[in-house]
């Protein structure tokens, strides 16, 4: 009986013991930095002025990169198409290459859009 009470103090210290150390773990690092991304496409859906969505997601990209973390998919792209639309086909293009050399899947699209403004049509 003596040892039934050792066995079970134990097992109880051990849990406890274990409850303690997970607690004190530190989240697991995200693959991503998304600090403003999600917000910004969210405002672009609403129809804020691309100016100010461009000056916040220009934020963002210098959050994250001061955290050491990378940019989601799709970042470069969606401020590369803020761009567009702020008529600075300069730093769209810049964007849209960042986008294809980060994502390499991404390069057909990127492309694709690359050679309807060499056209002349909107994208």
């Amino acid at each position: 009986m003596h040892m039934t009470n050792i066995k079970r103090a134990g097992l109880v210290l051990a849990l406890a013991g274990t409850a303690f150390l997970t607690g004190c773990a530190s989240p697991p690092k995200t693959l991503y930095g998304w600090d403003g991304y999600q917000p910004q496409v969210y405002q672009h859906l609403k129809g804020e002025s691309p100016d100010q969505q461009i000056a916040e997601m220009e934020k963002a990209l210098q959050t994250i990169s001061a955290k050491g973390a990378s940019v989601p998919p799709g970042f470069h792209a969606h401020l590369g198409m803020l761009y567009s639309i702020a008529g600075k086909s300069d730093q769209m293009v810049a964007q849209f290459e960042d986008e294809k050399k980060l994502f390499p899947e991404s390069a057909t699209y990127m492309d694709f859009l690359l050679a309807k403004v060499k056209k002349g049509d909107k994208i």
